[in-house]
C-alpha cells in the first residue's frame, strides 16, 4: 500500500485511487519569466519522481502540470524587455523544457497553458457570482468573496479572525471585505485582455489552477501537489473556487514539498539569494548530481542547498556507477530483498533517502560478488540497481559516459583521448618519463588513467 502525508488532514493515508488503477494528479508549475531556480527544481523533480514510482508500481497515471505564462511578472518583465508578453513567455517555457530534461524530468501527460484556458476560467467565474461565492466590484474587478465559503482556512490552519486581524485595507478599495481577492482583473493599458461578461479584462492567479485543473481532470481527483510556499494562499484559493463553483470536494489528497534553504532562508528570486537550475547545471559534472542531491531529503522537508552538498551527492552518484562498471546488462531482473526495501521506503510517503541508501546497499553487493569473482551475481545485481535507479530518474547514464563527463570548463574529450593516444605511443617507445608527464597533467586535469591488461588504458574524470 502506498501511504501518502495529505497535508490537508495532516496525516498519512492510503493512496485509493478514484479510479481503480488510475492516478489523476495535478501539479502546480512554473510562472514562466525567467529561468527556473534550484527552489523551483525541487518541486519539478519530486512531482516527476512520484509519478515514475506510481507507474512502476503499475498504476496508470495522468500526470496535469501547468504553465502560468500570463502574469503581472511576466507582464512587467516584458514591458522591460520591450517585447511581447507571448515572445517572453514563449522562451522561457522553451528554456523550461530545455532544462528539465537535463535534470531528467519526462513531459507531463497534459501541460496546460493558463493562456489557453480563458474560457474555462469565465464559466467557472460566472458559476461563482451565481452562486453567491464572487460579486463584480466598483472598479469592475470579479472579487471572491472569502466568507462565503465555510471551509477556507482547513488546509493551511488559517483562521478568518486572525487573518482579518492581519489584513491591510488599500486606500480606496473596491473589496466589500479585505480578505476578497481577484478572479477577473478589468483591463489595464498595455495589458493583454480578453473580453468576458463583466468587461475586458484577464484572469487572476488563482482562478488559473482551478480552472486548469478541473477541466483536464474533473472536478474531483486523487492528488494535487505543489511547493509548500503555494499551500497558502493560493492553494487555499484553489479548493474555495473549486469547491464553490463545482459543489464537489476537488482533491482527496495535497502534497506539499518542503523549501531548499540558503544559510536556513527559503531560497526564492523575492529575496535575491537564488541560484538558476541553469547556471548550477553548468558547475555540475552531470545534471544528474543535482537531482541526487535533490532527492537525498525526503520531500517534506527543508533542504539545505550548498556546493559540500553537491559534491557529496556527485559522490554517492559516483559509487552507484562505479559499481556498475565493466558490468553486462541483464535483461531479466529477479525481485531482491533489496527490491523489497526499495518499494517499502517509496511506499511510505516517498521516502527518497532510504531508497537511496538501498542502491548504495546495492552497490556495495555489486562489489562483494565482483571481488568474489562471481560476475554473474555482480551483472544480476547491476541490472536490478539500474532498473531501481531509474525509477528515481538517475543511473540513466552508461558507466563510461559517467566517468568521462565533467565540467564544460575542463578537457573536452578528444583532448583526453589525444593525450591518452600521445601517452600509448610513448609507452611503446619506451619513453617513460614523457608517459608520466602526460599521466600527471591528466591527474591535475581530473583524470584517472587506468592501464588495463592487454595494453588498454580506460580513463574517467574524478
Amino acid at each position: 500500500m502506498i501511504q501518502i502525508h495529505n497535508s490537508l488532514t495532516g496525516e498519512k493515508q492510503v493512496l485509493q485511487p478514484l479510479e481503480p488503477g488510475h492516478v489523476r494528479m495535478y501539479c502546480c508549475g512554473t510562472t514562466v519569466y525567467d529561468y527556473f531556480h534550484v527552489g523551483n527544481a525541487r518541486m519539478l523533480v519530486v512531482f516527476d519522481m512520484v509519478s515514475r514510482y506510481l507507474r512502476y508500481r503499475g498504476l496508470r497515471v495522468t500526470y496535469v502540470r501547468n504553465i502560468t505564462d500570463v502574469d503581472d511578472k511576466i507582464i512587467r518583465r516584458a514591458a522591460e524587455a520591450g517585447i511581447d508578453w507571448r515572445a517572453l513567455a514563449d522562451r522561457y517555457t522553451a528554456a523550461l523544457h530545455e532544462d528539465l530534461a537535463l535534470l531528467g524530468c519526462l513531459p507531463p501527460d497534459i501541460e496546460p497553458r493558463a493562456s489557453a484556458y480563458i474560457a474555462q476560467m469565465l464559466t467557472m467565474i460566472g458559476q461563482l457570482i451565481e452562486r453567491d461565492y464572487a460579486y463584480v466590484a466598483s472598479n469592475g474587478d470579479v472579487m471572491y468573496a472569502v466568507r462565503k465559503f465555510a471551509g477556507y482556512g482547513r488546509l493551511s490552519g488559517k483562521r478568518l479572525e486572525d487573518l482579518q486581524a492581519g489584513a491591510r485595507v488599500e486606500v480606496d478599495t473596491a473589496k466589500r471585505d479585505p480578505l476578497d481577492f481577484v478572479l477577473w482583473k478589468s483591463a489595464k493599458p498595455g495589458e493583454p485582455a480578453w473580453p468576458s461578461p463583466w468587461g475586458a479584462g484577464r484572469p487572476g492567479w488563482h482562478i488559473e489552477c482551478s480552472a486548469m485543473s478541473t477541466h483536464e481532470l474533473g472536478t474531483r481527483f486523487d492528488i494535487h501537489g505543489g511547493g509548500l510556499d503555494l499551500k497558502f494562499p493560493h492553494h487555499e484559493n484553489e479548493i474555495a473556487q473549486s469547491c464553490g463553483a463545482t459543489g464537489d470536494s476537488f482533491a482527496a489528497i495535497w502534497m506539499h514539498n518542503g523549501f531548499l534553504n540558503i544559510d536556513s532562508e527559503k531560497m526564492s528570486k523575492s529575496l535575491d539569494n537564488f541560484f538558476t537550475a541553469r547556471e548550477v547545471i553548468q558547475q555540475l559534472k552531470h545534471p544528474e548530481v543535482l537531482r541526487y542531491f535533490l532527492l537525498s531529503s525526503q520531500y517534506r522537508g527543508p533542504i539545505n542547498y550548498s556546493r559540500e552538498q553537491l559534491e557529496q551527492a556527485e559522490a554517492a552518484l559516483g559509487r552507484l556507477y562505479n559499481s556498475l562498471r565493466d558490468l553486462p546488462a541483464v535483461a531479466v531482473v529477479p525481485a531482491t530483498p533489496a527490491s523489497t526495501a526499495f518499494q517499502a521506503a517509496m511506499d511510505d510517503d516517498f521516502n527518497t533517502p532510504e531508497a537511496l541508501a538501498v542502491l548504495q546497499g546495492l552497490a556495495r553487493a555489486i562489489n562483494s560478488a565482483r571481488d568474489s569473482n562471481d560476475l554473474d551475481q555482480a551483472a544480476v545485481l547491476a541490472g536490478e540497481l539500474k532498473l531501481l535507479g531509474r525509477v528515481l530518474g538517475v543511473l540513466t547514464l552508461e558507466p563510461a559516459a559517467w566517468f568521462k563527463a565533467g565540467s564544460p570548463n575542463g578537457l573536452a574529450d578528444t583532448e583526453i583521448e589525444a593525450q591518452i593516444a600521445a601517452r600509448l605511443l610513448a609507452r611503446q617507445a619506451k619513453d617513460w618519463a614523457e608517459s608520466d608527464r602526460i599521466r600527471d597533467a591528466l591527474t591535475a586535469a581530473g583524470i584517472v588513467v587506468e592501464d588495463k591488461a592487454g595494453g588498454k588504458t580506460v580513463w574517467r574524470r574524478t
